[in-house]
């Protein structure tokens, strides 16, 4: 899909913000899409490393469906290249090998195994789904015929094509890994462009999938009070009831610049999220902070209590807090 022939059997893919110009025998940067004979294939279609239920908390989402599991599913492959990358053992895999492996699992069986583990919804996670767009979309499109819900868990480098069709067709809610918010990042350290992140993130929530961003903060490279601002007021102009989630970073993979981001540097960027307009920003990977539960944005009361993984809703009913009695945004909620 998204594709378009070139001269001398050449394709220009549109899939991704790559845009990649591939010529005969050649792969995309994400060395998962190859021209043969003028025809753009995927290469992994189907073919799972992956696949086992998780708590919905962790992709992360905190406004779509809590308390929920979700049938996570990865193939291999990526198409940035972050050095901090946690999942490099998936999302690397094809750049180091150069081979393509996996288990076959067509979509009727992965939604037969989703609704065997009694899972509310399956999600496309651990590398990038994007890359993987047509066994993902088959899939989705028949979990939605039998009531489950669809999660991307994505870089966010989707064109706005591709965006559309996602939340026409199959997709629900995405976690989008929002990097930093400096092109010059992207370009040097992730290999690709920022702009079609920010897209991506606009378009899909105006087309109705329920969006909640993910930012890794990484000490002296963006964790700067400008550039949380900056992040900040872009996510409040896509809307003020958008997510924000602040991940704590650890050296990981290729990078180790920086070392583990202090618990008082996400309490930094979350109150910096919360002046600048966003109802609900969270801290993660740190346990046991108070930026873990969701509030009520009107009264202020706890909502939903967690800690890592463990949801409770002690303020929350009929998706509204039972103190005031307001309404609280998202999908599905208590």
């Amino acid at each position: 899909m998204f594709y378009e022939p070139c001269e001398g059997q050449a394709v220009q893919c549109g899939l991704c913000g790559h845009c990649c110009r591939i010529g005969p025998g050649e792969r995309g940067v994400c060395q998962v899409r190859e021209n043969r004979d003028g025809k753009l294939c995927a290469l992994a279609y189907g073919l799972l490393l992956a696949m086992t239920p998780d708590p919905i908390e962790k992709k992360p989402l905190a406004h779509f469906q809590p308390g929920t599991r979700s049938l996570s599913i990865a193939s291999a492959g990526c198409n940035l290249s972050c050095p901090w990358c946690q999942n490099y053992h998936l999302s690397d895999v094809v750049r180091r090998s150069g081979e393509i492996c996996g288990d076959f699992l067509p979509p009727e069986q992965v939604v037969a195994e989703a609704v065997a583990r009694r899972c509310a919804s399956i999600s496309y996670t651990y590398s990038e789904p994007t890359i993987h767009y047509e066994h993902n979309r088959a899939t989705g499109v028949l979990a939605r015929r039998q009531g489950l819900k669809n999660v991307f868990v994505t870089n966010g480098l989707m064109t706005v094509e591709a965006a559309r069709d996602a939340a026409r067709s199959f997709l629900d809610a995405a976690n989008v890994d929002l990097k930093a918010m400096r092109e010059e990042t992207y370009k040097k350290l992730c290999k690709g462009p920022l702009a079609s992140v920010l897209g991506c993130i606009r378009t899909l929530w105006e087309h109705g999938v329920w969006v909640e961003v993910t930012t890794l903060v990484i000490p002296g490279l963006n964790d700067s009070d400008e550039e949380l601002r900056d992040t900040a007021r872009f996510l409040l102009s896509v809307s003020p009831d958008l997510p924000w989630h602040l991940s704590r970073y650890h050296p990981d993979h290729r990078y180790d610049d920086a070392p583990p981001t202090p618990v008082e540097t996400l309490q930094r960027a979350r109150s910096t999220g919360l002046a600048a307009g966003l109802r609900h920003v969270y801290t993660g990977n740190v346990w046991g902070d108070e930026g873990e539960h969701t509030y009520c944005p009107s009264c202020g009361a706890i909502a939903i209590r967690r800690r890592g993984y463990q949801a409770a809703a002690t303020g929350m009913r009929g998706g509204k807090c039972t103190s005031c009695g307001a309404g609280i945004a998202g999908v599905q909620m208590p």
